[in-house]
Order: C-alpha cells, then structure tokens, then sequence
C-alpha cells in the first residue's frame, strides 16, 4: 500500500514537471524536493477532496458528457498552486485557462507514466 501511494507522487510530480515544461502558465521555481512535496499535497487533494467534488457535480458531468470533469481537474491544480503559494514551494499557476490545459497535460502525463510503472504493473503474492 505505501509503495502504490510513493508511487503515484512521483508520478503526480513527474507529470506536474511535464505541465511546468509545457505551458507558460505554469511554473516552479525551487528544488527538487519542493516539486515532490507540491505533488504530495497534488495527491492529497485528489485523493480526498476530488470525490467529493465529482459526486457534487455529477448532474452536471452527466449533462456535458464528462467534459466538466476536466474543470474540476483545473480546480485542483489551482488549488495546489494556492497550497504551494502558502506553504512557499514555488508552484504558480497564472490563471483558469493555464490550469485547464495544465490538468489536461497532468492527465495524459500521469495515464501514460501510470501504464508503465503503475499499480497495476507492480508484482504481487500469490495466495
């Protein structure tokens, strides 16, 4: 259980770098270990407050077929940003639409980096 949440960080951070790489909006400015810590709070967030929001929102996904999902992705990525912001790590978003194509860019990098070092690919005991 702990390696499956060690891993998804590094992945969450893997894949935040990737968004910091790719788009003007969004930036990092520190070590490398504040980048882990960003990602750590990233998984927090996701993992607790995410569900949360998606039941909330569910009339709405349904209606627009899944594509505001993609907005409370944005959300949550802002909301890292303002966590950062607080807790002086160095991770900026600029505004909304940096952080919806920020999320879009998390998501593809977390899918593919999920695919070949993910949960699913780990070994596991046999019973």
């Amino acid at each position: 259980m702990k390696t499956d949440r060690i891993l998804q960080i590094l992945i969450n951070a893997a894949a935040l770098y990737a968004a910091v790489y790719l788009l003007d909006g969004i930036d990092f400015a520190g070590e490398w270990w504040k980048l882990l810590l960003v990602a750590l709070a990233f998984s927090l967030l996701n993992t607790y407050l995410r569900p949360i929001l998606r039941i909330l929102t569910l009339p709405i996904s349904v209606i627009t077929m899944g594509i505001f999902l993609l907005v409370i992705n944005a959300a949550m990525l802002m909301l890292t940003a303002a966590i950062s912001d607080q807790l002086g790590l160095g991770f900026t978003v600029a505004d909304f639409w940096s952080a919806f194509l920020g999320a879009i860019v998390v998501a593809i990098v977390g899918w593919i980096l999920s695919m070949f070092v993910g949960v699913g690919r780990l070994p596991t005991k046999a019973l």
